[in-house]
């Protein structure tokens, strides 16, 4: 039998920082006021905290590197090595008292994820994707769903691709439905065994950054379905590009859910 690789240990500065974003959370959960941004999504304190937290932590600990956040810079750095920071995703749930939201982190080299943290403080679990090497939680090394028998009939929607059980009134859709309100563990609960199948509408590249990787070292099939953010342009404005997308824990699941992410882009009847 192979052993299983060992849990590659983060930069002792790393884990510090995120635990320390983590627990400021924790604290604030429950005692948040949240104001509306121009695109109606909800921000609070804590989320400018947290994005100013990590964005200064990153820039002390990795300072050759650039970093694109949700709630601050939105362009694509110029530099070799960058780091995607969604400080607080899940906004909507912490806001309203339900305690599932996630910090997600992901370090791209020449465009693609090669390191990619999602911290999921309520549940005090630490999902870890390094590039080539595997994907674990909590130290212990998590199996490709493909490698275990489905436990699973669900599959994840976001809040905006819900209308897609409109536009195939002639189908059953074919999964019990679950919208957990926060699209990096949408995504991700893909790759856990959680879901059998995701599909995210409108995710920002920060949403899906760290996600992304973790699909993709545990060989879970990853559908662009508009637009790849495989080859980010350097520069590039990214505060209103979506990324639509349809992942599923193996091929066969992928092509029995993809009438549904193709129907994402059908357009609205007039």
């Amino acid at each position: 039998m192979t052993a299983a690789p060992p849990s590659p240990s983060l930069h002792p500065g790393l884990a510090s920082l995120l635990d320390r974003v983590g627990d400021r959370q924790r604290q604030d959960f429950g005692h948040v006021v949240s104001d509306v941004k121009a695109d109606g999504s909800l921000i609070t304190a804590c989320d400018r905290w947290s994005d100013e937290a990590l964005v200064r932590g990153l820039a002390e600990l990795y300072p050759g590197d650039g970093v694109l956040s949700e709630e601050g810079e939105r362009r694509v750095p110029t530099t070799r090595g960058y780091w995607v920071v969604d400080p607080l995703d899940g906004t909507t749930n912490f806001a309203s008292g339900i305690p599932y939201w996630a910090i997600s982190l992901a370090r791209f080299e020449d465009g693609r994820p090669v390191l990619a943290v999602l911290d999921v403080p309520p549940l005090r679990q630490r999902i870890v994707a390094v590039r080539g090497q595997g994907a674990w939680r909590n130290g212990k090394p998590l199996l490709p769903p493909s490698r275990q028998d489905p436990t699973s009939s669900c599959a994840s929607l976001c809040s905006r691709s819900i209308g897609v059980l409109q536009k195939l009134p002639d189908r059953r859709f074919p999964g019990k439905i679950r919208l957990l309100g926060v699209a990096s563990l949408n995504l991700v609960s893909v790759a856990m065994g959680q879901t059998v199948a995701a599909l995210e509408a409108t995710p920002k590249i920060w949403d899906l950054a760290a996600a992304w990787l973790v699909l993709t070292e545990l060989g879970c099939p990853v559908r662009w379905l508009q637009t790849s953010p495989e080859r980010l342009v350097p520069g590039a404005d990214l505060s209103t590009a979506d990324f639509p997308v349809l992942v599923a824990d193996r091929p066969e699941t992928l092509e029995r859910f993809l009438p549904w992410g193709e129907a994402l882009l059908m357009d609205e009847p007039a």
